[in-house]
C-alpha cells in the first residue's frame, strides 16, 4: 500500500540523489523547449528577490536565453530581471549582487509599494480590516502583475521559482508567487537547487543566506523556516524518502493537505476536487 510519503514524493517529482549538471541541463532545455514550442515568445521574465530560488532560476534564464540565439541566430529573444521593492528592500544590496552575477539582458526596477498601499486604503475605506498577513499576499500578487504586464509588452513568458520544498508546503501565495508560465526548479528540494548553484560558480552566500519571503511589515526578515513551523533538512529528507522525526512528518503532510488547493487551477464542476 503507497504511504502518503510515497505518494507526495511521486507528485513532487524528487528523487534521493541528483547530478547537478545534468539537473543544469534538464532545467535549461526545459525552457528553450518551451520557447520552441511557442514561437511568438520571444522574452523570459523574472522577478528577482535576492533569494536561493530566484536566483538559481535567474542564471538559469540567461543561459538558456544566450543558447536560444545562439541556435536561431536571432537576436530578439532576450531575459529581462525585474526588482520589485516595497518601499526600501532590507536586503536590496543581496538583490543588485545576484543581478551582477546573472548579467540579464535587461533590468528592472518597479516599486511596488505605491499599488500596494493604494489597495490597502481603498479596502480600507470600505470598511475592510487587512491584516499584515494579508498585505503579503497583495504584495505578492502585485509582484506578479507587475511581471505579466512586462511579459505582455515584450513577447514574454513569466518564469517561476516554486520547487518541491515549497510546493509540498504551499509556501507560496496563490496567484502571487504561485503563478507562473513555467516552473524550472519543480522536482528539486532546496538542498538540491543549492547544490545546482554550486555547480554554477554561485557566490556561497547566495545559497547559504537564510530564506525568506519577506513579505509581513510586522515581521521583517521572517525566515521561512520559522513561519512553515519546520525547517527545509526535515522537508527535503521527507522528499528524498528518508525517516524524519515524528513532529516534522506529521507537520509537512498537515501543510501537503491544506494546501492541495493552491497545487490545483482553478475547479470546475467536473474536477471533482470537492470530495477530497
Amino acid at each position: 500500500m503507497t504511504t502518503l510519503q510515497e505518494k507526495i514524493i511521486s507528485e513532487m517529482g524528487t528523487r534521493p540523489q541528483i547530478d547537478a549538471q545534468e539537473e543544469i541541463r534538464k532545467s535549461i532545455d526545459f525552457i528553450k523547449d518551451y520557447l520552441k514550442q511557442f514561437p511568438f515568445l520571444k522574452t523570459l521574465v523574472l522577478g528577482i528577490s535576492g533569494g536561493q530560488d530566484s536566483t538559481l532560476v535567474g542564471k538559469l534564464a540567461q543561459l538558456a536565453i544566450e543558447e536560444v540565439r545562439a541556435d536561431t541566430g536571432d537576436e530578439t529573444y532576450q531575459f529581462i530581471a525585474v526588482r520589485l521593492p516595497y518601499g526600501v528592500q532590507g536586503d536590496e544590496r543581496d538583490a543588485i549582487e545576484v543581478m551582477e552575477w546573472i548579467e540579464p539582458d535587461q533590468e528592472m526596477v518597479v516599486n511596488i509599494k505605491g499599488a500596494v498601499d493604494s489597495v490597502v486604503n481603498e479596502l480600507e475605506k470600505q470598511g475592510q480590516i487587512v491584516s499584515d498577513f494579508n498585505k503579503g499576499n497583495i504584495k505578492a500578487r502585485q509582484r506578479m502583475i507587475v511581471q505579466y504586464a512586462i511579459a505582455g509588452d515584450n513577447q514574454g513568458v513569466v518564469l517561476g521559482s516554486d520547487h518541491a520544498a515549497e510546493s509540498v508546503t504551499g509556501f507560496y501565495t496563490k496567484f502571487g508567487d504561485g503563478a507562473a508560465d513555467i516552473m524550472p526548479l519543480f522536482r528539486l528540494n532546496k538542498r538540491q537547487g543549492a547544490e545546482l548553484l554550486k555547480e554554477l560558480d554561485s557566490p556561497e552566500h547566495f545559497y547559504t543566506k537564510i530564506p525568506t519571503a519577506d513579505l509581513q511589515d510586522n515581521r521583517p526578515a521572517l525566515s521561512d523556516e520559522e513561519e512553515l513551523g519546520v525547517n527545509y533538512e526535515h522537508i527535503d529528507d521527507y522528499l528524498e524518502g528518508k525517516e524524519v522525526p515524528e513532529s516534522a512528518k506529521k507537520r509537512i503532510e498537515q501543510l501537503y493537505l491544506t494546501s492541495q488547493h493552491k497545487r490545483h487551477l482553478p475547479i470546475n464542476l467536473f474536477d471533482g476536487f470537492w470530495k477530497i
